[in-house]
């Protein structure tokens, strides 16, 4: 099911609902770039679990209008405004790559309403005290976050133009991509049906413009707006240990900031091994509300 849900401030946001429509609710965090079409576990794991995953595109993306000058935790008002419209009081929060910092603002933010989250090879903030934050990270990645920090106009150009190169050519990104793969993502980005999925999600979230992902670029290396210490809720982190996007050592620093998370950091696991582990990670997000009996 397909909606477009009205944000306070007036812009649309496009939305997905899969899996059972009365089943247990899941908020479902894109990385970046991305979009609602990104990796999600199948229907059938969906309603085996009575569960009902509401992904949507992130400001910018696909079919929602963008938010120049976002921060991390305006993904705050974006998810209360969606949860609102559907009739859901309380849900969990799963966020993948560039969605894991997003799925945290609404652990710290919105904690009466979230029940559990999840975040999965998260970045850390780029004022994190004590970590070097480019240490294990791709050349692509190390070029893309210092321009975004000290050139943004620098970096809308080259990914405006680069956008427009996926869209002519969606293949072109995982192509890029491949160059700095690891053994373990290779893998996992060779099967067919994940390749197939990929190439949606990237033509979906950069169909209109590339400004999704340039404003997602700028709000990582900008203050997120909220303290990952204070949150009080129960969070998951899950990180392989082999991540060359988003390296493990974020992981590991949000591990000592956030009390009493649970961190699973996996020694041969990479970035794209996230996709595999989400059916797992949704059976602990969902423990609580079995607790509770539902939302």
């Amino acid at each position: 099911m397909r909606n477009r849900v009205l944000a306070a401030d007036g812009r649309h946001l496009m939305v997905e609902r899969m899996g059972d429509p009365r089943g247990r609710p899941v908020f479902l965090l894109h990385g970046t770039p991305g979009s609602r079409l990104g990796p999600a576990p199948r229907g059938m794991v969906l309603y085996q679990r009575h569960t009902q995953l509401i992904a949507y595109d992130r400001p910018g993306y696909g079919g929602s209008d963008r938010h120049e000058g976002r921060r991390i935790s305006d993904v705050v008002g974006d998810v209360r405004a969606i949860a609102d419209a559907l009739g859901l009081e309380r849900f969990a929060v799963v966020g993948r790559s560039g969605g894991a910092p997003h799925a945290l603002a609404c652990a710290a933010l919105m904690p009466e309403r979230v029940t559990r989250t999840a975040a999965l090879v998260s970045l850390a903030p780029r004022d994190a005290a004590g970590l070097d934050w480019f240490e294990g990270m791709s050349a692509s990645n190390v070029l893309a976050y210092s321009t975004a920090a000290d050139d943004p106009e620098t970096l809308a150009q080259s990914f405006i133009d680069r956008s427009a190169e996926i869209r002519e050519d969606p293949v072109r990104l995982l192509d890029d991509l491949r160059r700095e793969l690891t053994d373990s993502d290779r893998l996992v980005v060779n099967d067919a049906g994940i390749r197939s999925m990929l190439l949606r999600n990237f033509s979906e979230g950069l169909r209109h413009s590339a400004y999704g992902w340039i404003d997602d670029a700028i709000a990582f290396c900008r203050p997120w707006g909220f303290d990952p210490s204070r949150i009080t809720g129960e969070v998951l982190l899950w990180h392989g240990v082999q991540d060359v996007f988003s390296p493990v050592g974020h992981s590991r620093w949000l591990a000592g900031q956030i009390p009493g998370a649970t961190t699973v950091l996996e020694p041969r696991a990479a970035h794209f091994d996230a996709f595999p582990m989400l059916p797992r990670i949704l059976d602990w997000l969902l423990e609580e509300q079995e607790h509770r009996g539902g939302s």
